[in-house]
């Protein structure tokens, strides 16, 4: 966050729920779905805030009711191009948030998910996570939903700015009402979105949010299913040592994730006798021709390590590619947004050899569970395989999920006792928290363990031919999991 006074500005907004921000409407107005349209965006187009969406939808679904050619709203992240809707006056939105009318949903479980769908964030793996989080949803209450009742799953976008993800926990837990929180892709908003879990008592599990202080703040609503970054880190300085590199370059964002991360490998690959020069660029970055110029003008790397995350990683790894000192030309691990194999070839047409890091099982060693999945997700997205980030939102719910039925409530102590004491068997494979309240980190371990997944599987995979699906990659470290050897430009 940049400006406290703009941090203050959201803080506001969520005291006083009422819209803000746009032109009052004086009266509704119906609406034709057009393309590329959210209905955070036509929230915030006409209400002055995106997540005033919930409105939307029940003052539209209100009208179908009486009025057939008005759509029928039963997904808020899913409209079609030509839905006629109906967008609320101001007033009429503050009626519904201030709780003056009935809400829609009523009779059901609410569980919110977090993850970024629009830029600066990382589109393609927010876009994998809301597709992996509708297949559990489906799952979920195919079974018989949580409790007897259906699960209604309120997914927000985060943008990946730590404002907006604050202001999202804040409408999901104080005006929609929910039991529980998962999913998010950065760290820079899991590092906020904590914070308002904790103040409000409200258990969260995070599902690609790497920085080790998530989790080693000790909170009792906090869980995680990604690695931490530290421990990332030291498979990313093994794999360095095992090539032989001496001399590497760190790509990093200015965010809460990029900048602990980048520290954390400096020091691993110190401890190893790799010297490092870390480069700084903020995430959204479009234009990368002034670093890439420095790097060149620097000693020639034996390698460059990508920490950019998402779409910004993309525009660096094919910007460096045109300058030279891309995949092809010298060993460069790109972010593991490369699972996306669909969006990183066209982002990044020259991005063969491109090494990345994997999470997750390899695929000889995938359980029932994370073939089920797989088979959902391909038939669901057209991918051959399962990004990380969309198993992790998967299991994040179907988690959440398993512990509101063992709890057999929805008290918040009774969820976060049920998470500290679970075995969940899915997509990543068998997932336990042995270290929380009831087993406290022992005083000679660094506290990240707390309310942490142990056991996530990490590789580095390699593209071989230009094009070529993620599901036929080689898994070139480490040894236990090799499938082939490195490929060197």
């Amino acid at each position: 966050m940049k400006k406290y006074l703009f941090w203050f500005a959201v803080v506001l907004m969520l005291v006083m729920p009422a819209v803000s921000g746009a032109a009052p409407l004086n009266q509704g107005q119906d609406y034709v779905v057009q393309a590329d349209d959210w209905l955070s965006k036509l929230a915030e187009k006409f209400l002055g805030d995106p997540l005033a969406y919930p409105a939307i939808t029940y003052y539209t679904n209100q009208k179908n009711a009486e009025d057939e050619s008005y759509a029928k709203i039963s997904n808020s992240d899913v409209i079609e191009v030509g839905w006629k809707i109906y967008i609320p006056t101001q007033e009429e939105a503050q009626a519904y948030f201030s709780g003056s009318v009935q809400k829609v949903g009523e009779g059901t479980i609410k569980i919110g998910a977090l993850m970024p769908l629009s830029a600066p964030g990382s589109v393609s793996g927010g876009t994998a996570m809301k597709a992996a989080f509708e297949i559990a949803l489906e799952e979920i209450n195919a079974a018989g939903g949580v409790l007897g009742q259906p699960v209604e799953l309120i997914m927000v976008d985060t943008e990946g700015l730590p404002e907006r993800g604050t202001a999202a926990m804040q409408r999901l837990i104080n005006q929609d009402g929910v039991v529980g929180v998962v999913g998010e892709y950065h760290s820079a908003v899991g590092l906020t979105a904590k914070e308002v879990a904790h103040d409000n008592h409200v258990p969260v599990i995070f599902a690609e949010t790497w920085n080790d202080n998530i989790t080693a703040v000790q909170y009792p609503e906090v869980f995680r299913i990604a690695p931490v970054s530290s421990e990332v880190a030291e498979v990313d300085a093994n794999f360095l040592q095992s090539v032989g590199a001496k001399y590497v370059v760190i790509m990093t964002e200015n965010t809460g994730y990029g900048i602990p991360a980048a520290e954390q490998t400096e020091a691993r690959l110190a401890e190893r006798g790799i010297e490092s020069d870390t480069y700084f660029a903020d995430l959204g970055t479009l234009d990368f021709a002034p670093v890439i110029e420095r790097i060149k003008a620097g000693p020639k790397p034996d390698a460059i390590w990508v920490l950019l995350t998402g779409e910004t990683s993309f525009n660096f790894e094919q910007q460096a590619a045109e300058a030279g000192i891309g995949p092809q030309n010298l060993l460069m691990i790109c972010n593991q947004a490369a699972a996306d194999s669909e969006a990183f070839w066209a982002s990044v047409p020259d991005g063969n050899l491109c090494v990345w890091r994997r999470i997750g099982l390899p695929q000889q060693l995938w359980t029932d569970a994370t073939k089920a999945f797989a088979a959902k997700y391909k038939e669901k997205t057209g991918k051959a395989t399962p990004e990380s980030f969309a198993m992790e939102a998967y299991d994040s719910l179907k988690l959440m999920a398993q512990a509101i039925n063992e709890a057999g409530s929805t008290d918040p102590d009774a969820i976060i006792n049920a998470l500290e004491n679970i075995t969940y068997n899915g997509a990543l494979g068998t997932i336990t928290f042995p270290y929380g309240l009831k087993n406290p980190v022992p005083e000679d371990m660094d506290p990240k363990w707390w309310h942490q997944f142990p056991d996530p599987a990490i590789t580095m995979v390699q593209y071989t031919e230009k094009g070529q699906d993620a599901a036929d990659v080689t898994v070139v470290f480490p040894e236990k999991y090799k499938t082939g050897e490195l490929i060197r430009p």
